[in-house]
């Protein structure tokens, strides 16, 4: 039923013409990414696992000739929902990898001495990911005080007073924890529109979503989670690239991002408004479970990079961090690019690569 369930709501959204569009980038200034017509994602929804290949690359523009150039990217890794290798990679430095002390997200870093103007800084990672259909995660019943405790503080820009809980003046949350995040994704998911026209969206301003009523996945999940919060519900921010459900392969305009409240003695339930809001026939299926056509980077807000930056903490971790001389290097002199390949697909190039290769050699 349950996957009958996912393939009707498919079909529905195939009928009405409405396609996923990608999360653009961490601020409002970074434009959408338009996307094609979904000619029929049902029968590839059917399956509750894929398996592809994900190209993280990013290149550096106009570095001056003797600088010094560090970078911090968030390194996908093993969860509940999915198993990560990398396959390969391609760093001009040593990549040393580490963890920031909050939420343990595996943090890649290295170092470039930049010898010659303008010459550019290229690298990238290739991970195989399998990727599961998500439900409850029961891997943690119960949170300790500090567990909790990371999931129920306010963050910089997550309060847990204030004007976002206004919206709860009128309502009778429920006791239990379960109850009461469906309620609070009912009360966001009505109050927000998912609408990217506004300065100041994407910076997950749970105050600024809650005025403006309009954003995208950052600003609706931010609201969610001070709202839970406010409840002495843990909830907590993850964030990563969304994959097209219809296609082998492509490009990633940007990333994705979704929200998990704590319900002791059963686990993480996961919740994605944003595109509930884009998707209402898919409404009941996004308040307690996640398509599989993504790949999770990090989690938590407010992350200190490890080793220590001269940058104040950031806002959420998805992009690479780049700094020139103790300086933060200019997001438009990063390019980045992200791109996908269903497993299929990508072994076929690593053969066709091999072969090449051989083929060379035998010259």
């Amino acid at each position: 039923m349950h996957k009958l369930f996912i393939s009707l709501c498919l079909a529905a959204l195939v009928l009405a013409g409405c396609y996923p569009d990608k999360e653009t980038g961490q601020s409002a200034d970074e434009q959408p990414t338009s996307e094609p017509a979904v000619a029929d994602p049902s029968e590839a929804q059917a399956a509750v696992e894929r398996q592809f290949r994900f190209v993280y690359a990013a290149e550096l523009a106009d570095v001056p000739a003797d600088s010094k150039v560090k970078i911090w990217m968030p390194i996908a890794e093993d969860s509940p929902q999915q198993k990560v290798e990398i396959a390969n990679k391609i760093i001009p430095g040593d990549l040393k990898l580490n963890r920031d002390a909050v939420y343990a997200n595996q943090i890649g870093f290295f170092e470039v001495s930049q010898s010659a103007a303008g010459q550019p800084i290229a690298f990238s990672v290739e991970y195989d990911v399998t990727r599961n259909e998500a439900g409850l995660d029961s891997s943690e019943l119960t949170l300790d005080e500090t567990a909790a405790k990371k999931f129920l503080d306010a963050n910089r820009l997550v309060p847990k007073s204030g004007k976002p809980i206004e919206l709860l003046a009128d309502q009778s949350v429920p006791k239990d924890a379960k109850a009461a995040g469906e309620l609070l994704y009912e009360v966001v998911e009505s109050h927000m529109k998912y609408d990217k026209s506004k300065p100041g969206y994407g910076n997950g301003d749970s105050i600024w979503a809650c005025d403006s009523k309009t954003g995208n996945c950052t600003d609706f999940h931010s609201l969610f989670i001070s709202l839970a919060r406010s409840q002495n519900i843990p909830a907590r921010f993850q964030i990563g690239f969304p994959i097209a459900p219809d296609k082998a392969s492509g490009s990633v305009g940007g990333y994705h991002c979704w929200a998990w409240f704590h319900v002791d003695g059963q686990g993480w339930l996961p919740v994605d408004i944003s595109e509930a809001d884009k998707h209402p026939q898919m409404k009941k299926y996004y308040c307690g479970n996640l398509t599989k056509d993504r790949v999770t980077f990090s989690t938590g807000r407010d992350i200190k990079l490890v080793p220590a930056s001269e940058s104040e903490p950031l806002n959420y971790f998805v992009y690479p961090h780049v700094e020139v001389d103790g300086k933060v290097w200019p997001k438009d002199k990063i390019k980045l690019s992200f791109s996908y390949s269903d497993q299929a697909d990508a072994d076929a190039s690593d053969k066709n690569e091999a072969a090449d290769k051989s083929h060379t050699k035998a010259k």
